[in-house]
This record gives C-alpha cells, sequence and structure tokens, in this order.
C-alpha cells in the first residue's frame, strides 16, 4: 500500500489544502512519500492551471502508474481534485473493467464552454471523461463512473453530466452499485456537511462523519478497491483541530486500504 502526498500546487488556491494532502498522508502511513515541490496557492484561470500544473500532475500520475504496475494499492493525497485529469486514465488504462467511485459534493463536471468560474478544479472530471481537450492523454467512460454525495452542480454542468449519462447515487447507495466490481475511489473532503470541516467551495448540506465511514466501509466490503485518491482536505491552522480532524478522516479511509474483496 505506498502513500503518497502531492506536495504541488495543482489549481489550489488556498495553503490549506496542500497541507491537509500532507497531513492525512503521513497519518495514513508515516513514510509516505512526498511527490513535488512546495507552491505558493494562487487564484488563476483554468488555462493558467492547465499549463502550470503539468509537472505536478505528471508526478502523480506517475506514482499511481508505477504502484498498479506493481500489483499495489496506490493512495494519494493531493490538494485539489484537478489531480483526475491525470490519475483516472491512467487507472482505467491499466485496470480494465475499473469503475470510478467519485465522492464529493460537486460533479467537477464543467467544460470551458459552461463553467460560471473558469476554475480548473470544477471542470478537471469532464476533462478525464474527454468532455473538453486539456492536453492529456487517455480518457475515461464517464458510464464507468458513479457519483455519490453530489449536491452542487451548475446549470450548464448538468446538462453535460446527463448527456455524458453518469449515474449518480445516494451515498448509502454506493456499495450496491459497485458490488462485486473493481473500483478506484475519489474522495473530496467536501462530501462531508461543511459545519464538520470547511471547504473552500461550500454547499449545504453532506455527510457527517460516521455516515462517510458507513459508506467507505461497505464499499470496502462490497468491492474490490484498486486505489484511493484523497483531495481537498482544509487542514485547519490549529494545531489541535487539524490533528483530530485528520484522525476523523485517516479512520474512514482506513478500511478501504486496508483490506480486499
Amino acid at each position: 500500500m505506498p502513500v503518497a502526498a502531492l506536495r504541488s500546487r495543482t489549481s489550489d488556491r488556498r495553503p490549506g489544502t496542500m497541507a491537509g494532502a500532507e497531513a492525512l498522508a503521513a497519518a495514513l502511513d508515516p513514510a509516505a512519500v512526498r511527490l513535488g515541490e512546495p507552491a505558493e496557492p494562487r487564484t488563476a484561470g483554468w488555462e493558467a492551471d492547465v499549463r502550470d500544473s503539468r509537472a505536478a500532475l505528471e508526478a502523480a500520475r506517475d506514482f499511481v502508474a508505477g504502484a498498479l504496475e506493481a500489483g499495489e494499492r496506490p493512495v494519494l493525497t493531493a490538494g485539489h481534485c484537478t489531480i483526475c485529469m491525470a490519475t483516472l486514465p491512467e487507472v482505467v488504462a491499466r485496470r480494465p473493467g475499473v469503475r470510478i467511485l467519485w465522492l464529493d459534493a460537486h460533479g467537477d463536471f464543467n467544460t470551458p464552454q459552461t463553467t460560471p468560474s473558469g476554475f480548473l478544479g470544477g471542470m478537471c472530471l469532464a476533462a478525464a471523461c474527454n468532455r473538453w481537450d486539456a492536453g492529456w492523454p487517455g480518457t475515461v467512460d464517464p458510464e464507468a463512473v458513479v457519483m455519490a454525495g453530489i449536491r452542487d452542480l451548475d446549470a450548464g454542468e448538468r446538462v453535460v453530466l446527463e448527456d455524458a449519462r453518469v449515474a449518480l447515487v445516494e451515498p448509502a447507495e454506493a456499495a450496491e452499485a459497485l458490488r462485486g466490481q473493481p473500483v478506484f475511489v475519489h474522495l473530496d473532503v467536501d462530501v462531508l456537511d461543511n459545519a464538520v470541516l470547511p471547504a473552500q467551495f461550500e454547499a449545504p448540506g453532506g455527510l457527517q462523519p460516521d455516515e462517510l465511514a458507513a459508506v467507505l466501509a461497505s464499499v470496502a466490503e462490497a468491492a474490490d478497491v484498486v486505489g484511493v485518491e484523497v483531495t481537498a482536505f482544509e487542514a485547519p491552522a490549529d494545531p489541535e483541530a487539524r490533528a483530530r480532524a485528520t484522525a476523523m478522516l485517516a479512520r474512514a479511509i482506513r478500511p478501504l486500504i486496508e483490506r480486499r474483496a
């Protein structure tokens, strides 16, 4: 079970997400690898982020590819979901028939034509599914994606999502939808209620920690988890609060990475 934290900026706009990636990786494995070089978060349009994040995305891709090639289950933490443009096509290329479980408050399925914000992190899964060209090889069949926990979609994004025939299920239904299948889990921490952990892009509602833990444990029991990526953990600045939040997430994630179906 190799564990790595991506320290490089992709579309990170606040420092807490990169700090969260390092803290969570260390909690899962004190010997976790640290990929890339830290960079200051900043606000940028999607074109600049596609260009400037290339080295970071290549590092994420290469880590996942190397682990899968070795027959291991990669666990990658990162500041933002943008990594999926590089990681998910690599997963489906190396594990034919794999499903993608997308646990997130957002669909991240905008395109340059539909995005109201120009934020690359809100467009990355659509890029991985070839709804627009971000310049990365490989693609994910959108019908292989199962989304759960989604509660904030832009109007144009919803149209793209429906046209792509991505499955949307309730979190408690995810395990049954994936039963007996290989699955790669993408977990954006903002799937949690923002009262539990703040998020850069807040959305009302969300899962409680015990609900997230139950969903992940049921997926670990029902499916063959081939890898995990965790993004957007906005680490609290207070050390005690950060330690509590990190431990809570590590407990929830651990069933995914410690058992095989």
